[in-house]
């Protein structure tokens, strides 16, 4: 993961860059908002951008905007008061980052952007044979195309790839083509010239030439719009593309990794998918298993999960008892791997000592962890719990609302009530 980071060196700034690099996180930092938007233009790319508050964040978010550059923005501050943080938010910014560093908040934020370095678990049969595929293909040049239902983990199987491929030491570059606007998804993946556009200010060096050399993962490929996808098969045949408003090709060379959790071959039949595109990125198939299929290795994904949330909130640790590991052998697993993720991350912020029990683990269906109505809520740590894990979302209700257990309906009731009592 790359952050960039907008503001003048201080000791707290400095912690907080410490953390970052002791997670393997790449840090960048420049002394301004027009410094920021150069290093952005020139493809050199960032996953996320944190901005003092005292920068003027509305102009940075606008430009962004304006110029189809899409990377989230979190501002932070040393001893601010609510209404900067208020501010920093109403410009734009996805989240308030307090300093001096809040360790939790800050290992929070980083996972919720980018997460590929969770380890392969392959216990099962399964997974065994997925991982033996995985292995043979990585040191070749083929485009790879993953499928599986969502929270399979294709991402991290994508970077596994990259991982043991020729291209690990150069750049892995991923673009979520269901996150990305279809308006900003052509200049985000081939970039732009000055001019192309209203608010094309400079030139825009787009995720292609960003990761030439090394590997270009497309998730969740099958969202794609079509018309794109016809500039997409260029390139990936001709290894060339055209920037927005460009006038020459401009070679490239690098690998393409795909995702998809939909039938491809169901969208040709609509009509929302190429077929040339699908055969063109379909030279090397993995399908993932869903959880349901790979029960053994559901207790190491499990410790993996506690350990990972044990250390980001600086908890002492914890082991799952007999009773909560059958409860989670037991269950069907719709949400796959992303779903026991969230139970797991839910049942390390609430259990009480070092083991996980039974009751601890809140699969939908069981008694739920958190109240369900609004005439039994809204306690303080309640109110406490739910601000933390919508700030360590990033201000994603969905994502959120999954990690608690509770619907998004519950959860927007449950914030609407709490800003109420403000």
């Amino acid at each position: 993961m790359r952050l960039l980071i907008i503001g003048d060196i201080n000791s707290d700034i400095k912690a907080a860059i410490d953390i970052a690099i002791a997670a393997k996180v790449k840090v960048i930092m420049v002394a301004s908002v027009d410094e920021a938007l150069n290093f952005l233009r020139e493809g050199k790319g960032a996953d996320l951008i944190l901005v003092d508050v005292l920068f003027d964040i509305e102009t940075l978010i606008k430009s962004m905007n304006q110029e189809r550059i899409a990377t989230p923005v979190v501002a932070y501050g040393v001893q601010c008061s609510p209404k900067q943080a208020v501010l920093a938010i109403k410009a734009g910014a996805k989240e308030f980052l307090p300093l001096p560093p809040d360790e939790k908040l800050i290992a929070a934020i980083l996972t919720s952007i980018s997460d590929n370095t969770r380890p392969m678990i392959g216990k099962s049969n399964s997974m065994k044979l997925v991982i033996g595929v995985a292995n043979k293909v990585a040191k070749s040049d083929a485009s790879i195309l993953l499928t599986g239902k969502s929270g399979t983990g294709k991402e991290v199987l994508a970077y596994y790839i990259y991982s043991k491929s020729q291209r690990s030491d150069k750049p892995f570059v991923r673009v979520n083509c269901a996150a990305i606007p279809e308006h900003l998804l052509e200049s985000e993946l081939f970039g732009h010239e000055k001019g192309a556009f209203t608010g094309a200010i400079a030139r825009r060096i787009g995720k292609f030439e960003e990761s030439s050399g090394g590997t270009l993962l497309l998730d969740e490929i099958s969202e794609m719009d079509i018309k794109l996808q016809a500039k997409l098969l260029r390139a990936i045949q001709e290894r060339e593309i055209d920037r927005v408003g460009g006038s020459s090709p401009i070679k490239v060379d690098l690998r393409i990794i795909a995702t998809s959790n939909r039938d491809l071959l169901d969208a040709i039949e609509k009509g929302t998918f190429r077929e040339d595109l699908y055969f063109r990125l379909n030279i090397i198939n993995i399908e993932l298993p869903n959880l349901s299929e790979r029960k053994d290795d559901i207790e190491e994904l499990s410790n993996n999960f506690i350990k990972k949330y044990v250390a980001n909130n600086k908890l002492e640790p914890k082991s799952l008892s007999s009773g909560s590991l059958t409860k989670l052998l037991n269950y069907s697993w719709p949400g796959n791997i992303r779903e026991l993720e969230n139970i797991i991350h839910r049942a390390v912020l609430l259990s009480e000592g070092a083991v996980i029990q039974e009751d601890d683990i809140n699969i939908k269906g069981s008694s739920s962890a958190l109240p369900r109505s609004e005439g039994d809520m809204a306690t303080s740590g309640e109110k406490q719990l739910i601000g933390n894990i919508v700030g360590y979302c990033l201000g994603d209700l969905t994502q959120a609302a999954n990690i608690l257990g509770i619907s998004i309906a519950l959860l927007k009731e449950k914030l609407d009530l709490f800003s109420g009592k403000d």
